[in-house]
């Protein structure tokens, strides 16, 4: 089954490109539920959730403000852990060190589930962020009602205005988006919507090619009023340090922990002081 919808580079390259496959099947899958579960009973489950943990002060704290992604698998890498189950994996982040989790809730590329986030959250303190792909308001409501804190945008997925849109909601329901941008063009767009978390995703969804330099030719032109995160391909002390040192605040990992029979044990090494200096230089 698993090998179904792990498509072959070629094969992606001919029909479209991973990212547009992924939000045309949760644009279907949305259309579907929302037609078994519409707004107001998702409204009237929201009333009954407490008060969201907050997101944005949990990444804005000094050090290494690491989000701790699990996630059971990818459309690039398979997948990654035959024995996921985030109400074990969770605590051990937290233990760790982690300032925040992020849970993969993605059903058909990444084989996660809402069931996944609630398992996570229930056993963790810190605030826990919904990674999906959202496009619909409906989303951000069934986000609250299930209990999270926060939520992923991607830029590249969104017009202008589904972007203000479903970051006025947020806000609207005490939960600070985190907003994904990949290029240039895509932060001058997130910064005049007024996005305050914004993460520079180092993995370019289109094709897989991973690169750090991505955030680092771009941190200069986040806003210092921002939370700024680098996000993918980040696995050792040294990224962290390199990346802290140009001014992000936080920093989203999870194929490097989840790889690892003890997530908790690579964050542990990696967060472990070692003498080197993690105060913030300005970002301009």
């Amino acid at each position: 089954m698993f090998g179904d919808w792990r498509l072959s580079m070629e094969t992606i390259s001919r029909e479209k490109n991973i990212l547009d496959r992924i939000v045309a099947v949760r644009r279907e899958s949305i259309a579907h539920r929302k037609r078994v579960l519409p707004d107001v009973a998702l409204k009237m489950a929201v009333q009954k959730v407490g008060p969201p943990r907050d997101f944005a002060a949990a990444l804005s704290s000094d050090g290494f403000n690491v989000i701790a992604e699990l996630k059971k698998a990818s459309p690039s890498r398979g997948v990654l852990r035959e024995n996921y189950t985030p109400e074990a994996l969770a605590p051990l982040v937290e233990q760790a060190g982690a300032a925040a989790l992020s849970v993969l809730t993605e059903e058909d590329f990444f084989l996660g589930s809402l069931t996944d986030l609630k398992a996570a959250r229930k056993v963790v303190h810190i605030p826990v962020l919904r990674k999906d792909f959202i496009v619909d308001p409906w989303q951000v409501w069934e986000t609250r009602a299930a209990g999270a804190d926060a939520y992923l945008l991607i830029a590249a997925i969104l017009s202008d205005a589904a972007l203000r849109e479903l970051l006025e909601l947020g806000r609207s329901l005490q939960m600070e988006p985190l907003v994904e941008v990949h290029n240039r063009e895509e932060l001058k767009r997130v910064i005049a919507a007024g996005a305050r978390i914004i993460g520079v995703n180092n993995r370019d969804l289109r094709d897989f090619h991973v690169s750090i330099e991505t955030s680092l030719g771009l941190v200069e032109v986040i806003p210092d009023s921002c939370i700024a995160v680098s996000e993918s391909g980040l696995r050792t002390r040294a990224d962290l340090q390199r990346l802290r040192a140009a001014g992000f605040d936080a920093f989203l990992m999870g194929e490097h922990l989840m790889k690892d029979a003890d997530p908790g044990a690579p964050l542990r090494a990696l967060l472990e002081p070692q003498g080197a200096s993690t105060s913030t230089p300005a970002k301009k």
